[in-house]
């Protein structure tokens, strides 16, 4: 099957097989002449990371590449690579990546223009007015997870190493210009890979759909995107070079960060701190936490995932999706417990305060107290 549209909702997306070939000309679509292709260290070194620059050079728009980027991106490799940007004269960025170099890579492109530091730009408030918007280099963005949907939304998740706690950067010109969405650069994924960014998607589509707030699109795109991770995830992780799965992936982790403009909720309240404190793998700790949280918003999410379940053709309502979940995340290998997950000795009180400051915790369906939000925890343990 072969799966290639263009799409502009929310953002212009360049979808199929071998569209990493169009770099060049999506950088002319976004006015950018001069790019600073930003990645991770993990991937640097990687043959479709090495070919994107081959493209670009081949095109006349030179051969620049930061990669000092961690795992949990924090203010260090912002100004380092605000730095790289502005050493070489660049005048815009390819985001190229999972959601960590996606994330950095926006950043640098919006803070290379301002005058303000990073933390004045936290997603509290209006403090995005702050910015100088004129300001703000254009971004081409290129996903290589099927996972986070960075490539489709208008904040960046950093890391403040100093408190360990982790931070959204806000901006509506955070969204790239161009989006290529080229399921072929996925296929190298490890299996890990494949089913913790495969489960982030199906978190942030969970979490949306059960999330209070008034979205009805975003309801209805993050019901289809649970049915295209419950279809074709284990498809991904059984077989990295079925493109048909690897497609659909991508199209899903899209879909999830499009849906969770609705809301999030516990999952992604208690797996921002525990990501910033012990540097767990941000999708398997959504994945870990998330049977928890089911059972925790019983009460507010029955008749919805109820709804859902019939949709996704999953047999018992509400207790026969979070039975789903349940065996899912094992048949993927994912622990069932933070324990599991290699956190020895968590320090509960500051996960609780960490979940309970973090924006995510305003849209979970039950609302979450220090006393309730600390039996959560130790519910995921």
């Amino acid at each position: 099957m072969s799966i290639v549209a263009n799409w502009s909702y929310p953002t212009a997306i360049r979808f199929g097989a071998g569209r990493i070939s169009e770099i060049a000309d999506a950088c002319a679509a976004a006015g950018i002449k001069k790019p600073l292709l930003i990645t991770d260290r993990g991937l640097a070194p990687m043959e479709i990371t090495t070919h994107t620059l081959d493209l670009l050079e081949a095109a006349g728009l030179g051969r620049a590449l930061f990669a000092d980027v961690d795992p949990n991106p924090n203010e260090k490799n912002a100004a380092a690579g605000v730095a790289a940007f502005k050493e070489g004269g660049h005048d815009g960025v390819v985001a190229f990546g999972g959601g960590s170099g996606l994330d950095l890579g926006k950043l640098v492109a919006f803070l290379a223009g301002q005058t303000r530091p990073l933390w004045d730009f936290e997603d509290i408030g209006d403090w995005w007015t702050r910015a100088d918007a004129d300001a703000i280099a254009p971004i081409v963005a290129v996903p290589t997870t099927a996972g986070t949907g960075s490539e489709v939304g208008r904040a960046s998740v950093i890391t403040n190493s100093i408190t360990e706690e982790k931070k959204i950067i806000f901006h509506p010109k955070f969204l790239p210009s161009v989006v290529i969405c080229d399921p072929e650069l996925t296929v190298g994924m490890p299996q890990f890979i494949t089913a913790g960014t495969g489960l982030d998607a199906f978190a942030h589509c969970v979490e949306a759909f059960c999330s209070p707030h008034y979205h009805p699109m975003s309801q209805g795109i993050a019901l289809e995107g649970m049915r295209l991770v419950k279809t074709f995830l284990p498809r991904a992780y059984a077989d990295g070079s079925d493109l048909e799965a690897r497609a659909h992936m991508m199209s899903a982790a899209a879909m999830g960060a499009t849906a969770f403009q609705k809301g999030l909720g516990a999952i992604h309240a208690l797996s921002h701190p525990i990501g910033a404190m012990y540097h767990t793998h941000h999708g398997t700790t959504n994945a870990v936490c998330m049977p928890a949280v089911l059972q925790f918003n019983k009460t507010a999410i029955e008749k919805k995932l109820s709804a859902a379940a019939n949709y996704l053709n999953i047999q018992g309502g509400y207790d026969g999706f979070c039975a789903f979940v349940d065996d899912f995340n094992a048949s993927l290998h994912i622990p069932k417990t933070l324990t599991g997950l290699g956190i020895a000795d968590i320090d509960i009180d500051r996960v609780v305060a960490g979940a309970l400051s973090d924006p995510s915790t305003g849209g979970n369906p039950v609302e979450m107290t220090p006393e309730n939000t600390r039996e959560l925890l130790l519910a995921c343990c």
